[in-house]
């Protein structure tokens, strides 16, 4: 059987809620958000409780929570840089994507036009940009004055949507390619 976990003591709860702004402040002024910052603020004390056996005798809750504190703004800057990193690889992808034959842009599907203007109209417009007209994510987010992260999220999510949006009206036909569509919309059911 194995030991229970020290529970921290009345006193030390009690200073470390009592301190919650100034720690509050503290994160917002390194991560540069509010909501990041309660975020991490909530995580924290969560795992303050889960490792309060940590908690030396005669050391300050308080310094040790900064500890943990500071240790979560680390943690929420490396997660921060690899995801940015990874956006900024797509959308370096996206822009380095072969362009289709000229033949292929006449033969596709007309109900993927249709479709298209289903969606949501920034999705709409950021796949018109990039696929029709041919403009890069760089050069569409500079337009629309977005991060080009962002744009490439945008074009991720538009993709996505009208793939569904195909797959719901051309059935079967959608996940095999089809060159001459004459399907119509199915009824959803």
């Amino acid at each position: 059987m194995e030991p229970a976990e020290a529970a921290p003591s009345a006193a030390v709860v009690d200073k470390l809620v009592g301190s919650h702004r100034e720690f509050l402040r503290f994160l917002e002024r390194k991560v540069g958000s509010r909501a990041i910052a309660e975020d991490i603020l909530q995580e924290a004390f969560v795992k303050s409780v889960e490792r309060a056996d940590t908690l030396r005798d005669g050391e300050s809750a308080v310094a040790w929570f900064y500890r943990m504190l500071r240790n979560a703004v680390i943690d929420h800057h490396r997660r921060r840089g690899a995801a940015e990193r990874a956006l900024a690889q797509f959308a370096q992808e996206l822009d380095a994507e072969l362009e289709p034959a000229a033949e292929m842009n006449g033969v596709v599907c007309a109900c993927v036009r249709s479709l298209s203007a289903t969606l949501k109209p920034e999705y709409a417009e950021a796949l018109e940009r990039i696929e029709v007209d041919g403009v890069t994510v760089q050069g569409y987010a500079a337009e629309i004055g977005i991060q080009p992260n962002n744009a490439a999220v945008r074009v991720h999510r538009a993709r996505a949507a009208l793939r569904e949006r195909v797959k719901v009206s051309c059935g079967t036909c959608a996940d095999h390619g089809c060159l001459d569509c004459t399907c119509k919309p199915r009824e959803e059911t």
